[in-house]
Formats: C-alpha cells, sequence, structure tokens
C-alpha cells in the first residue's frame, strides 16, 4: 500500500458515502475520518427554511471539517500515513453555491478558501452516483427526521452539482475520480461488487 494515500467517498445526500467508507477501512485496514452531520444544531432548522438558516448551516460544516482535516494532515498525511474519509472539503463549496446568495455567498467563498486553499486533498475519489429515486429510498431508510421533508427539487439539483463538481476535480493531474454506479452496485448487500471495488482502489494506492 502507497504510504500517505488520501481516499474520500462522495456522492449526494444518501448515496452510502460513510457505508462505503467505513466498509474500506475495515478492508483495507486504514484509519477512517467521518464528517460530522447529526451535531450540527442548525439542520433541522435549515431543511425548514433553507434560505434562513443556510449561512449558518453552512459555517458549522466548514469549520468541523477544518478542524478534521488539519488534524488529518498532522496524524497521518504528514506521516504518510494512509486515511480515508467519507467526504471531501469541496463538498462545501458544493452546497453554499446552492444555498446561499448575494453577499453571504461571497463572504462564504472567501473563509472557505482562506481556511482550506492549503489543506491537504485527497488524491483519490470514490464517487458514488445514483438517480433521484434511489437517493430518495436510502434517505428514507437510514430514517433521520431532518432529511424526511427534503425538497426533492433540491436533491436533484445537487445531484446535477455533483456531477459537475467531480469534472472539475478530476481535472487536477494529482486526483483520481473512481465513478460508482449506485443505481446498478449495492456493495452493502452484494460482497462480490464491494470487493471489486476494493480491489480497483487498492490498485491505485499500491
Amino acid at each position: 500500500m502507497k504510504q500517505g494515500s488520501f481516499i474520500a467517498v462522495e456522492g449526494p445526500i444518501g448515496a452510502g458515502k460513510t457505508t462505503l467508507a467505513s466498509m474500506l477501512s475495515e478492508e483495507l485496514n486504514i484509519p477512517i475520518i467521518k464528517e460530522i452531520v447529526e451535531a450540527n444544531p442548525f439542520l433541522d432548522k435549515f431543511y425548514d427554511n433553507i434560505d434562513e438558516w443556510s449561512f449558518q448551516t453552512e459555517m458549522f460544516f466548514l469549520c468541523n471539517r477544518y478542524k478534521q482535516l488539519e488534524d488529518t494532515r498532522l496524524q497521518y498525511i504528514d506521516l504518510n500515513k494512509p486515511v480515508i474519509a467519507d467526504y471531501h472539503i469541496y463538498k462545501n463549496l458544493i452546497f453554499s453555491e446552492r444555498t446561499l446568495t448575494g453577499v453571504k455567498r461571497g463572504k462564504y467563498r472567501q473563509i472557505y478558501h482562506l481556511l482550506t486553499d492549503d489543506l491537504p486533498k485527497p488524491n483519490i475519489i470514490l464517487y458514488i452516483k445514483a438517480d433521484l429515486d434511489t437517493l430518495l429510498q436510502r434517505i428514507k431508510k437510514r430514517g433521520r427526521s431532518f432529511e424526511q421533508t427534503m425538497d426533492t427539487a433540491y436533491l436533484q439539483q445537487l445531484m446535477e452539482d455533483y456531477d459537475a463538481a467531480m469534472t472539475f476535480l478530476a481535472k487536477d493531474d494529482s486526483t483520481t475520480v473512481i465513478t460508482i454506479d449506485g443505481n446498478l452496485i449495492d456493495f452493502v448487500e452484494n460482497r462480490e461488487q464491494f470487493v471489486q471495488i476494493a480491489s480497483n482502489v487498492k490498485e491505485f494506492i499500491q
């Protein structure tokens, strides 16, 4: 295994990012960094009124992820130890560009770049891509109360934003994006499909 490999699992809400990252962490015997979701005190209010609570919600996520990635650099990247995360810091821009407008969007962009431009970025991204029906089924199945009233138009737009973001990130020669078809591949129920994903990752990090 190549020392210092930084793997991120990404995809829209409900794609199964944390599940896949956790499974790969165990399979590859590497530590995992999980994003903080339920601890965000603004999420309930955000889904009820996006315009009113978007800035507070996005800033909470940004500050927490900044601290996590600082620790990741010190504990793993600087020591040439491999690590996997269930998010890429770029997701902050994906969400904020959709939820923030005007002055708040401009301020957020400035803060984002100030905090993250010198943070370590994953060199491998596993992008779980799925259609709206698949995502809605998985969101319903995991049962987070604050997600059950989510506007489907918001989720559809988020899917398109993720496609654009992954195309942009793939332009970086130091980043490899591996797309996983979440409609056809069930890495939870189908062991063979998961093993194939793990094998693909190993090829890139060995």
